[in-house]
């Protein structure tokens, strides 16, 4: 399922593949400080929604509950209603559809996708959601701003772990959807760093749920050339156990565990030689 985007003209369409680019941020090594957040490949940044360029003229901040309250905005489920109701129509929306699809963006990114996002708003807008416009609901949840990026890329991104769960409880999430740098939720969870049994759980779940080889379109690389390139230790094991193949070579023909090499990480070059079945013989090309 591609990811709905509400852009200038509040049209859909599929979603961009990026998280954004930047100078490389500052590599941990394997016995250094974990992050709370991913990091971005290539820089060390959280990830903030990027609202669709055309804003509601004389939209209201009326129904908008107050964070960590659980009051569903009365204007977004008017915007879900109608746009169920139209949901024919969202390839050539009529310009009250657009108005609607800027609120439906605006709250569901205010509730799901910021770093201080609570589950229990979250918990709340579904219940209502499934309740009444459910045919909406995936729709909803696989919503992408102009840079490709889902709650659910946020979400991970943020390691709110509560969220992440109750989006991939939908059943409606597709974590496959890459944005617009071709970067999937897998990719962004292994460079996580999970404090606690029940972030890894939620991760387990995640990967279980995704596809663990899908390459970034500007690199080439996996979310196991992602964990090895920042000495992510816990999460390149999680890879090996779900079958990350450690032999996929990326656009410069780099693997993992050339990664691990170049990088110092030895606890991480250990893992892929025990753990996976790396092929020696394989060389990156001439730079």
């Amino acid at each position: 399922m591609a990811a709905a985007q509400v852009d200038a003209n509040g049209s859909r369409e599929e979603a961009g593949r990026q998280i954004g680019s930047g100078a490389a941020g500052p590599e941990r090594t394997d016995g250094g400080a974990k992050p709370k957040e991913a990091e971005a490949p290539e820089r060390t940044a959280k990830l903030k929604p990027h609202p669709p360029r055309e804003q509601m003229e004389g939209s209201s901040a009326s129904g908008c509950p107050s964070r960590g309250r659980e009051t569903v905005s009365s204007d977004f489920m008017t915007a879900c209603r109608f746009l169920n109701d139209h949901m024919d129509n969202m390839d050539n929306p009529n310009n009250e559809m657009r108005k609607a699809l800027i609120v439906l963006f605006q709250r569901w990114f205010s509730v799901a996708a910021e770093e201080t996002s609570v589950p229990g708003d979250l918990a709340a807008y579904l219940r209502e959601v499934r309740k009444a416009t459910p045919t909406l609901l995936a729709f909803l949840v696989n919503l992408a701003d102009d840079n490709g990026n889902t709650v659910l890329h946020y979400s991970v991104s943020h390691c709110n772990y509560g969220i992440v769960g109750l989006l991939l409880e939908t059943g409606a999430c597709d974590v496959n959807l890459q944005n617009n740098a071709g970067y999937t939720a897998v990719m962004l969870a292994a460079l996580t760093a999970p404090d606690g049994p029940g972030g890894m759980e939620v991760v387990r779940k995640l990967m279980e749920m995704g596809n663990i080889h899908i390459r970034s379109k500007q690199t080439g690389q996996t979310a196991l050339h992602l964990a090895v390139r920042h000495g992510r230790v816990v999460m390149v094991r999680l890879l090996l156990s779900y079958g990350a193949d450690a032999n996929i070579q990326d656009h410069q023909g780099t693997t993992a565990l050339m990664f691990a090499s170049e990088r110092g990480h030895t606890h991480v070059a250990r893992l892929l030689l025990e753990r996976s079945h790396c092929d020696l013989s394989l060389t990156d090309k001439v730079r």
